[in-house]
């Protein structure tokens, strides 16, 4: 049996989310022989960004049924069941932190659609699952509402069960009751990166850098790094003893700076990327309007660290001169002074190329020509 299902939280701090939906269907491997959905009453705030995302406010969950009232009912459709879910692990812990608030050991195994899926479709574009279940012609409905996504994965989930002819990576992706908990120590690692946009950087006990990457939730991106499963997860969760970050604001900000870091640093954990010597794009598509570049220079100006500050990308004709903060625009009017703000890219090969890739599908606040 598979409890297939879908969670929305209140978002906000690391063990402190709470419920707000949540969709199980009970699946045979045939059919659905049970369902249950309901909105849940979180009694704690809902993130304003997650209300905007989701659609649940706090007057849609204030006279639904607490977490408590519905505790019974998901013990018992889930009871001998594999749970699964797209990113498994972050429903199981919050199913798990919900029940340990009531001093019940909630235990499941569990299966990871994402973790399948990079199995038996490798050749996917994206595994997320709005893109996934977009790529395989799967209907999805709802998007962000539990029984929407609990039943885009249920249907992503009969195809990799018919893709899986043999069921031994089944077998190998379901996971223990265990898993999906974080010891201690890695649950502090996880609590000392803020859920912002940035990039953050993975040490070992030596203290050298073994990987490094951006996220726009970079605490979310740490955590998958304690719960992965993969061989090549398992190997680098094993010489993590500290992480650093850098908030950038910007997500632009943060591929480029990620970018040119792992060129520069080569981290024993990363792959380096696979670009080709950035070429003259004529013009650079920016928020839809065309920008020439030759004999130009151009400020790429994106949202800073704080309300007060921009990031900014200098392009200076085709090469990528520079990136950093500003706070005044007469800042950026001096190029003397823009010199003395920006850091000098070292490595170039590439960063244009991955700024138009960037431009191309998302949008920055605004351009200045200098």
């Amino acid at each position: 049996m598979y409890a297939v299902l879908d969670i929305e939280t209140t978002g906000g701090r690391f063990g402190e989310e709470g419920i707000t939906e949540i969709a199980i269907h009970l699946f045979d491997g045939h059919q659905v022989v049970d369902t249950f959905i309901s909105l849940v009453n979180p009694e704690r705030d809902i993130q304003p960004y997650v209300q905007k995302l989701t659609g649940i406010s706090p007057q849609m969950v204030r006279s639904a049924p607490k977490f408590f009232q519905v505790a019974k009912r998901i013990v018992e459709i889930t009871e001998g069941s594999v749970l699964v879910a797209h990113n498994a692990q972050f429903d199981y812990r919050i199913l798990r932190t919900e029940f340990q608030r009531l001093g019940y050991e909630f235990q499941r195994k569990t299966l990871c659609t994402v973790d399948l899926s990079k199995r038996l479709i490798p050749e996917a574009e994206s595994h997320s699952l709005g893109k996934l279940v977009k790529a395989l012609g799967i209907p999805l409905s709802d998007r962000h509402r539990a029984n929407g996504d609990a039943l885009a994965t249920l249907k992503l989930l009969q195809v990799l069960l018919d893709r899986d002819t043999e069921k031994g990576i089944l077998r190998e992706v379901i996971r223990s009751e265990a898993h999906g908990e974080l010891s201690s120590r890695q649950l502090q690692l996880v609590e000392s990166v803020p859920d912002q946009t940035g990039v953050y950087y993975l040490f070992n006990r030596d203290r050298e850098l073994i990987y490094l990457d951006y996220s726009r939730n970079m605490r979310a991106a740490v955590n998958q790094h304690f719960t992965r499963q993969d061989q090549a997860g398992r190997r680098l969760r094993k010489d993590i003893r500290e992480v650093q970050f850098e908030q950038t604001g910007s997500e632009l900000m943060a591929r480029l700076k990620s970018f040119v870091e792992v060129l520069q640093n080569r981290p024993s954990h990363n792959r380096l990327p696979r670009r080709k010597a950035a070429k003259a794009r004529t013009p650079l598509y920016i928020n839809g309007d065309p920008y020439p570049l030759e004999g130009r220079d151009l400020l790429l100006v994106d949202h800073g660290r704080d309300k007060g500050e921009r990031a900014a990308i200098w392009l200076s004709g085709t090469q990528v001169r520079g990136m950093g903060y500003f706070s005044l625009n007469h800042q950026v009017r001096n190029l003397p002074i823009l010199e003395t703000l920006l850091t000098p890219l070292e490595k170039q090969d590439g960063a244009l190329e991955l700024i138009a890739d960037f431009l191309r599908e998302k949008k920055i606040m605004k351009v200045i020509e200098l």
